[in-house]
């Protein structure tokens, strides 16, 4: 059986792409730009798909914070400092920091908890989480569309020899995961 790495990538690129952004984000956008400088995706398809990623990662996490914020953040012994520094500056520039808070390092995730918990208005935050998604997607698609051409002549050669060693991965995984369920199963019973 022979799977066109291509094909799957052109199929489900976009939708791969909105949901790898909502986890992860700065990985999944630079492929999609490496993606889209070669022909596999569109550029402005790989912008929107980054960016509704973004947006919707950082406002399920605003929401988090503002309904469990402060038992999540008083949790965070060690970084009570920076969660400090981060509040006083999201009262003078909430606007600098719901836009700048995706590409300052270590707050990808805990900023718009952050900034949930700090009583920001929704409607702003959603607002200045549209304009840092956008600038976000479009610089790190960029990027990724410009590694492309240093990128490409390599995934080419790889590719060969990369898709035994991936269906080997996807194998293992999928025994792990039916180990998993069978595991799951037996505990269920005996209680």
């Amino acid at each position: 059986m022979h799977i066109d790495i291509n094909g799957v990538i052109a199929q489900y690129g976009y939708i791969a792409l909105v949901i790898g952004c909502i986890a992860e984000g700065e990985t999944f956008t630079l492929l999609g730009g490496v993606a889209a400088h070669q022909g596999l995706l569109h550029f402005t398809g790989v912008v929107l798909a980054a960016m509704a990623g973004g947006i919707i990662g950082d406002q399920l996490l605003f929401y988090v914070g503002r309904r469990y914020g402060s038992r999540i953040l008083d949790k965070m012994h060690k970084h009570q400092d920076k969660i400090v520094k981060a509040n006083k500056m999201i009262r003078r520039r909430p606007e600098l920091f719901v836009i700048g808070a995706r590409f300052m390092y270590g707050f990808r995730l805990v900023g718009p908890i952050i900034i949930g918990s700090s009583h920001l208005k929704p409607l702003k935050f959603f607002i200045l989480n549209v304009i840092g998604a956008a600038i976000w997607a479009l610089l790190f698609v960029t990027i990724g569309y410009f590694a492309g051409e240093i990128v490409t002549p390599w995934l080419h050669k790889l590719d060969q020899h990369l898709k035994p060693l991936l269906w080997l991965v996807a194998a293992a995984i999928f025994a792990m995961l039916v180990r998993f369920f069978i595991r799951r199963w037996h505990h269920r019973r005996s209680e």
